[in-house]
Order: structure tokens, then C-alpha cells, then sequence
């Protein structure tokens, strides 16, 4: 955090961000990457505005971690106006299709799932 903000002390070692990917989707960009000296892997979600501006208004970091991002429309479920509706068969069912994984290099790690 204080890399970032830039108030870490002098001596203290860079973390770099090397983005090896950049993928859209509508309002979702998901930029992912590694910092090769530490093996560290990251994917970065970045919610943008409409237009031509694409002003940033959120961000979620995920480090070392297998992400998949998946678009949840459940318009072909027929319980949809149920608070109580079953999620669990609307995200195995075609209803939910993979979008987007990320590509994180041979080692164990825990996955995620991103729903847009």
C-alpha cells in the first residue's frame, strides 16, 4: 500500500507491476500480470465510467490467486423473483458462461470466481 500511494521510505524495495494482459467487458477491465522478482501474480478489476473518459471508480486486487469471470444472467430462470432462488443451479448451467481465466503459472493457489 504505501508503494503505491508512494509513501514508502527510499530503501524500500520496488514492487512492479508488469501487465502481461488488458481485457474489457462493458464496464469491467481486468488487467493482469506478474512481479517477476517475488513470483507474484495479480489480476486487477477495474470498474470504469461510461464514455470517453473511463474514469476508474473501483478497483479489486487479487494477488496469487486463479480468477474466472463469469457473466450471472439468470433471465432463463423461472424463479427470478424468489430472494430465496437457488444460485447454485443457475452458476451450473449454461446461464453462466466463463468469460475470462486467468492464466496464473504452475503452482497451487486459490481460485475465485468474479460474477459481472
Amino acid at each position: 500500500m504505501r508503494i503505491l500511494t508512494g509513501t514508502a521510505s527510499l530503501d524500500h524495495q520496488l514492487f512492479q507491476f508488469i501487465p502481461q494482459s488488458i481485457e474489457a467487458f462493458g464496464s469491467t477491465v481486468l488487467v493482469e500480470g506478474c512481479e517477476p522478482g517475488r513470483s507474484i501474480t495479480w489480476v486487477h478489476a477495474w470498474t470504469v465510467t461510461d464514455g470517453s473518459d473511463g474514469i476508474i471508480t473501483q478497483v479489486r486486487e487479487y494477488f496469487n490467486t486463479s480468477l474466472t469471470v463469469t457473466r450471472l444472467d439468470n433471465n432463463n430462470n423461472n424463479n427470478t423473483n424468489s430472494p430465496s432462488s437457488d444460485f447454485s443451479s443457475i452458476a451450473t448451467s449454461s446461464n453462466c458462461p466463463s468469460l475470462w481465466e486467468s492464466s496464473v503459472p504452475n503452482k497451487f493457489v486459490p481460485g475465485l470466481v468474479l460474477a459481472l
